[in-house]
Parts: structure tokens; sequence; C-alpha cells
């Protein structure tokens, strides 16, 4: 079995506090109980805790990079605490004061936001806790000890021309960004202008924000069809966008005449390439990312040295089409 990438959920995520002035020391409280509760495991825990801070596990994407990097951390003798900001940097501050206090060896992070993590990392950095960044980078180098990506550009283009070609290099076509704060949102938007451009008689009509959401897919996805009833295309900068948009292209009845297309690789989006409600997909290897992430940090706790050249990491996608999507089963290649 070839692991290509992933997405997980977890179950003991830690919810905000209620309110600004209590949710450091909330966080810093449940990190630290985190820490110590699981003592009589004598396999796990060995070298630490390692704080894992996510985005939305209610997303599979982040879910299987939550289940990814808590399974390689554990497998690897650490104690693992998770917790999930929501695209909030105030959250994400709060987490990272929590694994501060809490002692953690070292923090896997998924940033919320390229300009607004910048001084989450500095903090445990300079705290004397290295970070190492997945799925999203930061806007400066030098301060995180890996920042681990997809080649979002590359798997962009990868979907942008399967999407054109299906589309028979014409028609008019609406897109789905997702949250602007996201470097990986503008990333994949110019990759697909790029490639579309090339094609003069692709006609975009509209672009909107729908923050990687599948409810706020369908209700944007409800306006455009209101602007544009005619439309014949959508490209989307993620899976749960273009799920969002398949269900309001089905109630309106339009489903079958306008062609979708995601980014992620989720099992919905997998299920609906073989299903003919998508056009593609693009395989994310969010496994491969985090689970690299957590081997440095392994490496780097034990020799002070990540085990590779370059800080910034980019692995390329997998496209997924019709051809070949009965060979992935949640974000893994089985086939």
């Amino acid at each position: 079995m070839l692991v290509l990438t992933a997405c997980g959920g977890a179950d003991d995520v830690e919810p905000a506090a209620d309110t600004a002035d209590d949710a450091a020391d909330d966080t810093a409280d449940d990190a630290a109980d985190d820490a110590t509760e699981d003592d009589g495991d004598a396999a796990a825990g060995e070298g630490g805790t390692i704080a894992i801070i996510t985005v939305d596990p209610s997303n599979p994407y982040w879910a299987a990079e939550v289940d990814t990097a808590v399974a390689e951390a554990e497998a690897l003798g650490y104690d693992t605490t998770v917790n999930a900001h929501n695209n909030d940097a105030d959250q994400q501050n709060q987490f990272i004061d929590g694994a501060i206090s809490a002692g953690a060896v070292a923090i896997i992070l998924d940033p919320a936001g390229a300009e607004e993590s910048v001084g989450a990392v500095q903090k445990a950095t300079d705290a004397g806790i290295p970070v190492f960044l997945v799925n999203a980078e930061i806007a400066e180098q030098g301060i995180a000890k890996s920042q681990l990506v997809s080649n979002n550009a590359q798997g962009a283009t990868l979907g942008a021309q399967e999407w054109a070609d299906a589309m028979g290099g014409e028609g008019t076509y609406v897109e789905l960004l997702g949250n602007p704060t996201d470097n990986n949102a503008r990333v994949r938007s110019d990759a697909y202008a790029e490639v579309l451009s090339q094609f003069p008689d692709l006609e975009l009509l509209q672009q909107e924000t729908a923050n990687w959401d599948r409810v706020q897919g369908k209700e944007m996805m409800d306006t455009l069809l209101s602007a544009h009833p005619d439309l014949d295309g959508v490209v989307s900068g993620n899976d749960e966008m273009a799920l969002g948009a398949i269900e309001a292209l089905r109630e309106a009845g339009r489903l079958d005449e306008v062609l979708v297309l995601g980014f992620d690789g989720n099992q919905d989006a997998v299920d609906a390439v073989i299903a003919g409600e998508m056009v593609a997909t693009v395989l994310q290897p969010i496994v491969e990312v985090t689970t690299r992430a957590v081997q440095q940090a392994d490496n780097y706790l034990r020799t002070g040295e990540t085990g590779v050249d370059s800080e910034k990491q980019a692995i390329d996608c997998v496209l997924i089409t019709p051809e070949n999507a009965d060979q992935f089963e949640n974000f893994v290649m089985v086939g």
C-alpha cells in the first residue's frame, strides 16, 4: 500500500475558551493535564509531548492531518495534545501559549494565516520549542524548523488542464476561493488562472470566497446560479467547497450540465468523480507531508537537525480522474 496523502480527525480537539481573558489559562491547564494524564503508559510519552495545532478537524482533510500526526508521534514515543484554531489567529496564539506552559517538546502547526502566524511561531521558538509547519507556510523563513506543503501550483495546474479539456476549451465558469488569509488559496487560484487564460473561449464570470467550507460553498453556489443561471463550469479551491457547489447544482437541476473541479482528494470527492458528478480532484499528499513533519521533529529533538537540507519543502500532488479514482481511498492509493 502506497501512502500518498490524507486528512484526519480527532475526537480530543479542545474547544476554544469562552473569553479572551480565560482562554490562555484554560488552554495551558488543559494542555498540562493532557500531557500528564497518561503517566501509566510507558510506551507513549517517553520523548515528551508534541502539541498538534490544526485548523478544523470537521473537514476530512484536516482530520487526516491530525490522525496522521497523532499516530506517527505516538509511534515514535511521544504523547500528543490536539487543538484546532479554525483559522482564528487569536485562538492559535492561545494554543501556542498553552503548549509553552505545558512544556511541549515540539509543535506541529497548520498555521492560521501566512502573515498572522509569524508572531506565534516566533513566540514558541523564543521559548525553545521547535515548530514544524504542515499544509501551509508562513510569510517568513528562519523561524520554523520546517515548512512542509503540498505542491499547490503543480496540483492546481494538473486540475485546471484536466477541467479545461473536459470543457472542450470553451464556456463560462465561476470560481470558489478558499480563506483569503491562507496562502494556498491564492497559489491555487493563480495556477488555475495561468492555465485557463490560455483558452480564450473560457470566460470567468465571477469569483467568490467560501472559506474552504461545504455549507458556504453551497450557499455561494446558490447565489452564483441566481446571477449566472446558464454557467457551464465551476472551479473550486478545495473539495469541500466543490461538494457544496454540487449540492446546489443538484437542487437546481443543473448537475448534469455543469462541470466541477475540486482539490484535496477527500473521499467524498473521489466518490463524486466516480459518480460522474465531478470532473476531477487533486490529491494533496497530506499524509506524507504530516508524516515527514513529525519525523523531522523527532530527528531534530534527538540530533538538533531536521535531517533535510531545506526549511521549505513541497511534495507533488496527484490528479484523480474517473480513470484512476477507484485506486484511492481516504487519501491513500490502494491500487
